[in-house]
Protein backbone atom coordinates (compact mmCIF):
# COMPACT_ATOMS: atom_id res chain seq x y z
CA UNK A 1 0.00 0.00 0.00
CA UNK A 2 1.28 3.70 -0.93
CA UNK A 3 1.61 5.91 2.09
CA UNK A 4 -0.15 9.11 1.22
CA UNK A 5 1.23 11.67 3.65
CA UNK A 6 4.93 10.41 2.38
CA UNK A 7 3.26 11.23 -1.02
CA UNK A 8 1.55 14.23 -0.42
CA UNK A 9 5.07 15.58 0.68
CA UNK A 10 6.72 14.17 -2.72
CA UNK A 11 4.01 16.14 -4.33
CA UNK A 12 4.87 18.85 -2.51
CA UNK A 13 8.30 19.48 -3.58
CA UNK A 14 7.98 18.92 -6.96
CA UNK A 15 5.19 20.99 -7.93
CA UNK A 16 6.44 23.99 -5.47
CA UNK A 17 10.28 23.51 -6.76
CA UNK A 18 11.52 23.10 -3.30
CA UNK A 19 11.50 21.56 0.20
CA UNK A 20 11.15 24.92 2.19
CA UNK A 21 8.03 26.11 0.48
CA UNK A 22 6.65 22.35 0.53
CA UNK A 23 7.44 22.78 4.37
CA UNK A 24 5.13 25.99 4.07
CA UNK A 25 2.48 24.44 1.93
CA UNK A 26 2.31 20.94 4.58
CA UNK A 27 3.07 23.32 7.72
CA UNK A 28 6.05 20.89 8.81
CA UNK A 29 10.08 21.39 9.06
CA UNK A 30 11.68 21.72 5.97
CA UNK A 31 13.48 18.77 7.84
CA UNK A 32 10.57 16.91 8.06
CA UNK A 33 9.66 16.66 4.14
CA UNK A 34 13.23 15.63 3.37
CA UNK A 35 12.42 12.67 5.77
CA UNK A 36 9.01 11.57 4.19
CA UNK A 37 10.75 11.91 0.64
CA UNK A 38 13.79 10.08 1.71
CA UNK A 39 11.38 7.26 3.28
CA UNK A 40 9.54 6.91 0.27
CA UNK A 41 12.42 6.51 -1.94
CA UNK A 42 13.99 4.05 0.41
CA UNK A 43 10.82 1.94 0.18
CA UNK A 44 10.44 2.07 -3.49
CA UNK A 45 14.66 1.79 -4.43
CA UNK A 46 13.87 4.74 -6.80
CA UNK A 47 15.23 8.41 -6.92
CA UNK A 48 11.85 10.36 -7.03
CA UNK A 49 13.40 13.65 -6.74
CA UNK A 50 16.22 15.50 -8.73
CA UNK A 51 17.72 17.98 -5.99
CA UNK A 52 18.15 21.53 -7.56
CA UNK A 53 16.88 25.10 -7.94
CA UNK A 54 13.96 24.07 -8.70
CA UNK A 55 13.73 20.56 -7.56
CA UNK A 56 11.94 18.73 -10.15
CA UNK A 57 10.80 14.83 -10.02
CA UNK A 58 11.93 11.84 -12.03
CA UNK A 59 9.64 10.02 -14.12
CA UNK A 60 8.64 7.63 -11.28
CA UNK A 61 8.32 11.15 -9.62
CA UNK A 62 6.02 12.55 -11.37
CA UNK A 63 3.96 9.41 -11.86
CA UNK A 64 3.13 9.34 -8.30
CA UNK A 65 2.83 13.34 -8.29
CA UNK A 66 0.03 12.93 -10.59
CA UNK A 67 -1.30 10.06 -8.95
CA UNK A 68 -1.64 12.14 -5.23
CA UNK A 69 -3.63 14.76 -7.34
CA UNK A 70 -6.37 12.18 -9.06
CA UNK A 71 -6.80 11.05 -5.68
CA UNK A 72 -7.57 14.10 -4.42
CA UNK A 73 -9.95 15.16 -6.75
CA UNK A 74 -11.85 11.76 -6.40
CA UNK A 75 -11.82 12.42 -2.44
CA UNK A 76 -13.52 15.91 -3.01
CA UNK A 77 -15.97 14.15 -4.97
CA UNK A 78 -17.01 11.52 -2.30
CA UNK A 79 -17.34 14.72 0.50
CA UNK A 80 -19.99 15.70 -1.43
CA UNK A 81 -21.75 12.26 -1.04
CA UNK A 82 -19.98 11.56 2.73
CA UNK A 83 -20.05 14.58 4.57
CA UNK A 84 -18.12 12.47 7.40
CA UNK A 85 -15.30 11.76 5.50
CA UNK A 86 -12.32 14.09 6.72
CA UNK A 87 -12.30 17.35 5.55
CA UNK A 88 -9.33 18.20 3.00
CA UNK A 89 -6.69 20.37 4.04
CA UNK A 90 -6.90 22.62 0.96
CA UNK A 91 -9.09 22.58 -2.17
CA UNK A 92 -8.11 20.72 -4.67
CA UNK A 93 -5.35 21.61 -7.57
CA UNK A 94 -6.18 21.55 -11.55
CA UNK A 95 -3.63 20.97 -13.30
CA UNK A 96 -3.76 21.96 -16.88
CA UNK A 97 -1.85 23.17 -20.23
CA UNK A 98 -3.49 25.85 -21.92
CA UNK A 99 -1.37 27.94 -24.64
CA UNK A 100 -0.50 31.57 -24.19
CA UNK A 101 -3.09 33.57 -26.42
CA UNK A 102 -6.15 31.90 -25.08
CA UNK A 103 -5.04 32.54 -21.21
CA UNK A 104 -4.52 36.35 -22.16
CA UNK A 105 -7.95 36.24 -24.08
CA UNK A 106 -10.36 33.88 -22.43
CA UNK A 107 -9.47 31.05 -20.50
CA UNK A 108 -9.49 33.25 -17.42
CA UNK A 109 -12.96 33.63 -17.35
CA UNK A 110 -13.08 29.85 -17.46
CA UNK A 111 -11.15 29.82 -13.87
CA UNK A 112 -13.06 32.38 -12.38
CA UNK A 113 -16.13 30.14 -12.50
CA UNK A 114 -14.29 27.74 -9.94
CA UNK A 115 -13.61 29.59 -6.99
CA UNK A 116 -13.42 26.11 -5.05
CA UNK A 117 -9.75 25.32 -7.13
CA UNK A 118 -6.39 26.19 -7.60
CA UNK A 119 -4.68 26.01 -10.63
CA UNK A 120 -1.31 24.94 -12.08
CA UNK A 121 -1.39 25.87 -15.24
CA UNK A 122 1.55 24.85 -17.90
CA UNK A 123 1.67 27.48 -20.84
CA UNK A 124 2.98 25.67 -24.22
CA UNK A 125 1.89 26.39 -27.77
CA UNK A 126 -1.50 24.65 -29.10
CA UNK A 127 -0.15 22.65 -31.20
CA UNK A 128 2.32 20.65 -28.42
CA UNK A 129 -0.06 21.16 -25.63
CA UNK A 130 -1.48 17.94 -25.90
CA UNK A 131 1.58 16.33 -25.68
CA UNK A 132 1.46 16.97 -21.56
CA UNK A 133 -1.70 14.77 -21.80
CA UNK A 134 0.03 12.03 -23.49
CA UNK A 135 2.76 12.20 -20.59
CA UNK A 136 0.08 12.17 -18.04
CA UNK A 137 1.68 15.62 -16.62
CA UNK A 138 -1.93 17.19 -16.49
CA UNK A 139 -5.59 16.59 -16.21
CA UNK A 140 -6.44 18.57 -19.23
CA UNK A 141 -5.33 20.62 -22.05
CA UNK A 142 -6.51 23.55 -24.71
CA UNK A 143 -4.98 22.45 -27.94
CA UNK A 144 -5.10 22.33 -31.40
CA UNK A 145 -5.58 18.50 -31.86
CA UNK A 146 -9.61 17.29 -32.48
CA UNK A 147 -8.19 13.48 -32.34
CA UNK A 148 -8.38 12.27 -28.61
CA UNK A 149 -5.43 11.62 -26.80
CA UNK A 150 -5.66 8.25 -25.30
CA UNK A 151 -7.68 8.08 -22.21
CA UNK A 152 -9.63 11.09 -22.73
CA UNK A 153 -12.63 13.32 -24.27
CA UNK A 154 -11.95 15.93 -27.21
CA UNK A 155 -14.56 18.95 -27.49
CA UNK A 156 -14.05 21.66 -30.12
CA UNK A 157 -13.99 24.95 -28.42
CA UNK A 158 -13.86 27.35 -32.07
CA UNK A 159 -11.40 29.15 -33.31
CA UNK A 160 -8.90 31.79 -32.11
CA UNK A 161 -9.03 34.24 -34.71
CA UNK A 162 -5.58 36.17 -35.27
CA UNK A 163 -4.71 39.09 -37.17
CA UNK A 164 -1.13 39.81 -39.04
CA UNK A 165 -1.01 43.65 -37.78
CA UNK A 166 1.63 46.27 -37.59
CA UNK A 167 1.74 50.22 -36.77
CA UNK A 168 1.08 52.53 -39.97
CA UNK A 169 4.28 53.87 -39.53
CA UNK A 170 6.19 50.47 -39.96
CA UNK A 171 3.75 49.28 -43.14
CA UNK A 172 5.22 52.77 -45.06
CA UNK A 173 8.54 52.05 -44.14
CA UNK A 174 8.64 48.54 -44.92
CA UNK A 175 5.80 48.35 -47.32
CA UNK A 176 6.01 51.52 -49.31
CA UNK A 177 4.76 49.34 -52.59
CA UNK A 178 2.16 46.81 -50.74
CA UNK A 179 2.94 43.77 -48.93
CA UNK A 180 4.86 41.33 -51.26
CA UNK A 181 6.65 38.58 -50.70
CA UNK A 182 9.23 40.56 -51.53
CA UNK A 183 9.10 42.66 -49.19
CA UNK A 184 8.00 39.76 -47.00
CA UNK A 185 10.97 38.80 -46.80
CA UNK A 186 13.02 41.78 -45.55
CA UNK A 187 10.18 43.19 -43.17
CA UNK A 188 11.02 41.82 -39.31
CA UNK A 189 8.37 39.91 -37.97
CA UNK A 190 7.40 38.89 -34.25
CA UNK A 191 7.46 35.26 -33.16
CA UNK A 192 6.38 33.78 -29.64
CA UNK A 193 9.25 30.62 -29.72
CA UNK A 194 10.73 28.39 -31.41
CA UNK A 195 7.04 26.17 -31.56
CA UNK A 196 5.57 29.46 -33.09
CA UNK A 197 4.19 28.65 -36.66
CA UNK A 198 1.17 30.93 -36.81
CA UNK A 199 3.42 33.31 -39.43
CA UNK A 200 4.43 30.64 -41.71
CA UNK A 201 0.83 29.27 -41.79
CA UNK A 202 -0.62 32.94 -42.34
CA UNK A 203 2.01 33.70 -45.40
CA UNK A 204 1.02 30.52 -47.14
CA UNK A 205 -2.58 31.93 -46.44
CA UNK A 206 -2.12 35.09 -47.79
CA UNK A 207 0.70 33.42 -50.46
CA UNK A 208 -1.31 30.42 -51.49
CA UNK A 209 0.03 30.68 -55.31
CA UNK A 210 3.43 30.44 -53.88
CA UNK A 211 5.09 26.94 -54.18
CA UNK A 212 6.00 26.62 -50.50
CA UNK A 213 9.79 26.06 -50.76
CA UNK A 214 9.44 29.82 -51.99
CA UNK A 215 7.47 31.28 -49.44
CA UNK A 216 9.39 34.07 -47.46
CA UNK A 217 11.10 33.62 -44.51
CA UNK A 218 11.66 37.22 -42.86
CA UNK A 219 13.84 37.98 -39.71
CA UNK A 220 12.42 37.88 -36.68
CA UNK A 221 12.07 39.06 -33.12
CA UNK A 222 11.73 36.63 -30.19
CA UNK A 223 9.15 37.90 -27.69
CA UNK A 224 7.98 34.99 -25.65
CA UNK A 225 4.53 37.23 -24.22
CA UNK A 226 1.22 37.44 -26.11
CA UNK A 227 1.18 41.40 -24.92
CA UNK A 228 4.59 41.82 -26.01
CA UNK A 229 3.20 41.02 -28.86
CA UNK A 230 0.66 43.92 -29.12
CA UNK A 231 2.99 46.22 -27.59
CA UNK A 232 6.30 45.31 -30.15
CA UNK A 233 3.14 46.14 -32.88
CA UNK A 234 2.37 49.02 -31.64
CA UNK A 235 5.80 50.61 -31.26
CA UNK A 236 6.55 49.58 -34.90
CA UNK A 237 9.30 46.77 -34.04
CA UNK A 238 8.04 44.67 -36.24
CA UNK A 239 4.44 42.98 -37.78
CA UNK A 240 2.92 39.61 -35.46
CA UNK A 241 -0.20 37.55 -35.67
CA UNK A 242 -1.94 39.04 -32.76
CA UNK A 243 -5.46 37.26 -31.42
CA UNK A 244 -8.40 39.53 -32.55
CA UNK A 245 -9.45 39.99 -29.06
CA UNK A 246 -6.28 42.01 -27.89
CA UNK A 247 -6.14 44.56 -30.87
CA UNK A 248 -9.31 45.08 -31.93
CA UNK A 249 -9.87 48.69 -30.34
CA UNK A 250 -6.37 49.53 -32.12
CA UNK A 251 -7.56 48.47 -35.59
CA UNK A 252 -10.54 50.41 -34.75
CA UNK A 253 -8.91 53.43 -33.40
CA UNK A 254 -5.81 53.39 -36.54
CA UNK A 255 -3.11 52.56 -34.09
CA UNK A 256 -2.76 49.08 -35.50
CA UNK A 257 -3.37 48.37 -39.40
CA UNK A 258 -3.90 44.52 -40.95
CA UNK A 259 -1.08 43.42 -43.28
CA UNK A 260 -3.96 42.25 -45.74
CA UNK A 261 -7.04 43.39 -44.97
CA UNK A 262 -9.77 41.02 -44.79
CA UNK A 263 -7.64 37.52 -44.33
CA UNK A 264 -7.38 36.83 -40.31
CA UNK A 265 -6.11 33.17 -39.77
CA UNK A 266 -8.47 30.98 -37.66
CA UNK A 267 -7.02 28.50 -35.63
CA UNK A 268 -9.42 25.64 -34.12
CA UNK A 269 -9.04 24.87 -30.34
CA UNK A 270 -9.96 21.71 -28.52
CA UNK A 271 -10.85 20.90 -24.86
CA UNK A 272 -9.33 17.45 -24.08
CA UNK A 273 -9.61 16.22 -20.30
CA UNK A 274 -8.77 12.68 -18.96
CA UNK A 275 -11.59 10.23 -18.43
CA UNK A 276 -9.63 8.99 -15.11
CA UNK A 277 -10.78 12.10 -13.47
CA UNK A 278 -13.87 13.00 -16.01
CA UNK A 279 -16.35 13.52 -13.28
CA UNK A 280 -14.15 15.89 -10.74
CA UNK A 281 -13.37 17.80 -14.39
CA UNK A 282 -16.49 18.20 -15.24
CA UNK A 283 -18.05 21.20 -13.38
CA UNK A 284 -14.66 22.89 -15.11
CA UNK A 285 -15.06 21.36 -18.65
CA UNK A 286 -18.57 23.11 -18.84
CA UNK A 287 -17.08 26.60 -17.52
CA UNK A 288 -14.07 26.31 -20.46
CA UNK A 289 -16.60 25.15 -22.93
CA UNK A 290 -19.07 28.30 -21.81
CA UNK A 291 -16.11 30.40 -22.16
CA UNK A 292 -14.43 29.45 -25.21
CA UNK A 293 -17.47 29.66 -26.93
CA UNK A 294 -18.55 32.86 -26.01
CA UNK A 295 -15.26 34.04 -27.22
CA UNK A 296 -14.07 32.26 -30.07
CA UNK A 297 -15.37 32.37 -33.67
CA UNK A 298 -17.16 29.21 -34.71
CA UNK A 299 -14.20 26.57 -36.47
CA UNK A 300 -15.49 25.13 -40.37
CA UNK A 301 -17.83 22.55 -39.16
CA UNK A 302 -19.16 23.75 -36.11
CA UNK A 303 -22.40 24.95 -35.01
CA UNK A 304 -22.25 28.02 -32.95
CA UNK A 305 -23.64 28.15 -29.49
CA UNK A 306 -24.04 24.07 -28.94
CA UNK A 307 -24.74 22.67 -25.64
CA UNK A 308 -21.33 21.94 -23.61
CA UNK A 309 -21.58 18.07 -22.97
CA UNK A 310 -21.80 17.16 -19.31
CA UNK A 311 -18.22 15.89 -19.08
Amino acid sequence: MLDYPLLMALAAVIRTGSFERAAQQLHVTPSAVSQRVKLLEERLGSVLVVRGQPCTGTAAGQRLCQHVERVALLESELRGALPGLIPAEGPATLRVAVNADSLATWFVAAMAEMPGCLFDLVLDDQDHSAEWLRKGEVLAAVTASAAPVPGCNSHPLGALRYRATASPGYMRRHFPDGVTADALSRAPCLTFNRKDRLQAQWLRLVLANTAPGHLPTPPTHWLPSTHAFVDGALAGLGWGMNPDPLVADHLSAGRLVELVPGHPLDVPLHWQQSRIAGTALAELSRAVLRAGRRALHPADGEESGASPPDA
